[in-house]
């Protein structure tokens, strides 16, 4: 599948549900047509258990197992929109590929995706769960996040869906040109907040955004 093409259709849920999720994002603010559209048209309730599917479409964090969430679609939202509207879409490197739904979400956006998982197990399920949509764009490692995806860079957007307690500097220099990384920064059980960080040259300048709760970003791999 490629960027732009809908996902929407597939599985169980109604239009109407999902219309009732983007209206709830778009009364908290998010405004960018294009992140409404990729979150529409990605079926969230496959990439939760079955058990808790019905709750999918809930603005709501949800357990994927290994001690991980699947996150808010709201944060999703305004993750995805800080980076769409500060970066160029070519190029996203993602750090913690999880279920996979900040993933597909991405994937309807920026024209090629490369995602980092440390818990092989999740990694994949991803794996499956993406190629099954046939999101032929998305490639994925399982490794540490801590050392991005070296191979790969430079990278037009870099984005962390787990917090560290500074951002890794190894991960600052896969940066190209104007380059944008967004993280959630901070300890876990504190006060974290998104640092949107741009590559000007050879200098970073950072920004501290909205107060969050994320996971944190550990370090190996885990089976």
């Amino acid at each position: 599948m490629k960027r732009g093409q809908s996902l929407e259709g597939i599985g169980m849920t109604s239009e109407r549900t999902r219309l009732r999720l983007l209206e709830t994002l778009t009364e908290k603010g998010i405004q960018r047509a294009e992140v409404l559209g990729a979150l529409a048209s990605v079926p969230r309730h496959l990439f939760v258990d079955e058990g808790i599917a019905h709750r999918a479409y809930e603005d709501t964090v949800l357990p994927i197992g290994h001690e991980q969430t699947i996150s808010q679609p709201f944060v999703v939202a305004r993750m995805t929109e800080i980076l769409y509207e500060k970066a160029a879409h070519g190029r996203i490197l993602e750090i913690g590929t999880g279920s996979g739904y900040q993933t597909a979400v991405l994937a309807q956006l920026w024209d090629e995706v490369y995602s980092v998982e440390r818990i092989r197990d999740l990694h994949q399920r991803a794996q499956k769960l993406l190629l099954s949509l046939g999101l032929s764009h998305v490639r994925l490692k399982a490794a540490d996040g801590h050392y991005g995806w070296p191979e790969q860079a430079p990278f037009d957007a870099i984005l962390l869906t787990a917090a560290p307690f500074s951002i890794p500097e190894k991960l600052l220099r896969q940066l190209g040109p104007d380059g944008v990384l967004l993280a959630p920064v901070g300890p876990q059980g504190g006060v974290q907040h998104l640092t949107c960080v741009q590559r000007v040259g050879d200098e970073f300048q950072s920004e501290t955004l909205d107060a969050v709760r994320f996971v944190p970003l550990r370090q190996g791999i885990q089976a």
